[in-house]
């Protein structure tokens, strides 16, 4: 691999541009950089952070590669910014055994676009009746860190205690999706005015609230790690708060479409819109924010989660929930964070690299830019725009709620370890 020169960029977003050397894989050189027989890529002033971190991806192989594949979801991701994704277990079959995991694991190794780090399902096919084969899977060649059955709520509190308990013992994570499901039959949006006069079932905050409070004591007095998967509602901030004051090693993530998009969009009945949790109130939206910012919640997770076009493309009742996520990621929290003053570009590479790298123990991600450490990297045109448009996104499906919007902040090259894995090929 050839040395790599990024020429005027700015770290972090911050000072006059400077030159970043790249040899071997690893930042060479910072500052005013003098080079022959270098490959350049001309910054132009874009800014330059550590790559991102995805700790809520569906990439849906095997078994739903209609919908995603291991490689179009791995060039989604590197398009959006993104240098590593945790793709979720509830595939067909589930990935509840190092059999799974594993052909996971290796299918990301043979795309090498970015690193893929399969998710363990909690119980045996997400079924909330008997934990999986957690230690066989930690242990594995995957080395799975995170166990988690998304999609499905661990409703059972004394199968969530002993997951926790053996997450502690394997120091593993356990990332739940809060939803008591005796709370959400039938549910269809949130539960407030709009879902009222739109005559559609509530799905109420308290179904989140209720499990994310159950939990985050499950894991204080068995001192394991707990993750809270896509953050939605004023409450659960508000929970998680608490939880943390009282050291619980509790973490949470909040997905884009929740910092932005409000329950509002559901007038038209257009299942883009339809997602699980449901697009929340403008105060649960604003309370999100702050929370992000202030560190309650972690870190952002895009939830991407590709459909085909029947599932979405019918009755809202029937609708599968789930939208894209991983190419739009950057430009949405650039709008609702960044726009908004909120968050800084640091506070963006702490959201978007740092924390999720750090919650999910990965040593190689979410580095500071520095000399002597890995180039995994994205430079991004701060005052760039572009215009969503599904059929041009690089999965497989193209169902995204931002069809036609024009976002800030455009993704202009990516790095894993060194090598271009999207964007400006250097010159």
């Amino acid at each position: 691999m050839n040395p790599l020169l990024l020429k005027g960029v700015r770290p972090y977003g911050e000072g006059d541009p400077v030159d970043v050397l790249v040899r071997d894989g690893v930042i060479a050189e910072i500052g005013a950089v003098d080079a022959d027989d270098v490959e350049t890529i001309d910054g132009n002033g874009a800014v330059l952070l550590p790559g991102f971190v995805d700790l809520h991806t569906h990439l849906r192989e095997p078994g739903r590669e209609d919908t995603e594949t291991i490689e179009t979801g791995s060039r989604a991701a590197a398009l959006g910014g993104y240098t590593a994704v945790f793709a979720m277990a509830n595939t067909d079959p589930v990935a509840d055994n190092a059999v799974i995991v594993e052909h996971v694991w290796r299918r990301g190794r043979e795309v090498g676009l970015v690193d893929v780090h399969p998710v363990g399902a909690v119980t045996v096919g997400l079924k909330g009746e008997k934990l999986a084969e957690l230690g066989t899977m930690a242990k594995s060649a995957a080395g799975v860190r995170v166990f988690s059955d998304d999609g499905h709520c661990v409703h059972d509190p004394l199968i969530m205690r002993r997951a926790l308990e053996y997450s502690k013992a394997l120091d593993v994570v356990i990332a739940q999706h809060a939803e008591e499901p005796r709370l959400t039959v039938g549910a269809q949006a949130h539960e407030g005015e709009q879902a009222a006069r739109l005559g559609l079932q509530g799905w109420p905050a308290a179904a989140e609230e209720s499990i994310v409070a159950r939990d985050c004591l499950l894991a204080l007095h068995a001192e394991a790690r707990l993750h809270i998967c896509h953050v939605s509602t004023t409450g659960t901030a508000d929970v998680l708060k608490w939880a943390k004051a009282r050291g619980t090693k509790v973490s949470a993530e909040v997905t884009p479409h929740h910092l932005l998009l409000t329950d509002d969009r559901l007038s038209t009945y257009d299942p883009v819109n339809k997602v699980n949790p449901p697009l929340r109130a403008t105060a649960d939206v604003q309370a999100l924010r702050r929370a992000l910012a202030e560190g309650v919640i972690d870190c952002v997770a895009t939830d991407h989660a590709p459909h085909a076009v029947q599932d979405k493309d019918c009755e809202w009742s029937a609708a599968r929930p789930g939208m894209l996520g991983l190419q739009t990621a950057l430009s949405v929290v650039v709008e609702a964070m960044v726009k908004t003053g909120l968050l800084d570009w640091r506070g963006v590479a702490r959201v978007m690299s740092e924390r999720p790298a750090e919650i999910a123990g990965l040593p190689d991600q979410g580095r500071p830019i520095a000399v002597g450490e890995p180039a995994t990297l994205v430079l991004v045109d701060p005052d760039a725009t572009w215009t969503v448009r599904g059929a041009e996104l690089a999965s497989v499906a193209g169902n995204t709620p931002f069809e036609g919007m024009e976002l800030p902040g455009v993704v202009t090259a990516t790095l894993l370890r060194g090598r271009v894995t999207a964007g400006r090929i250097p010159a």
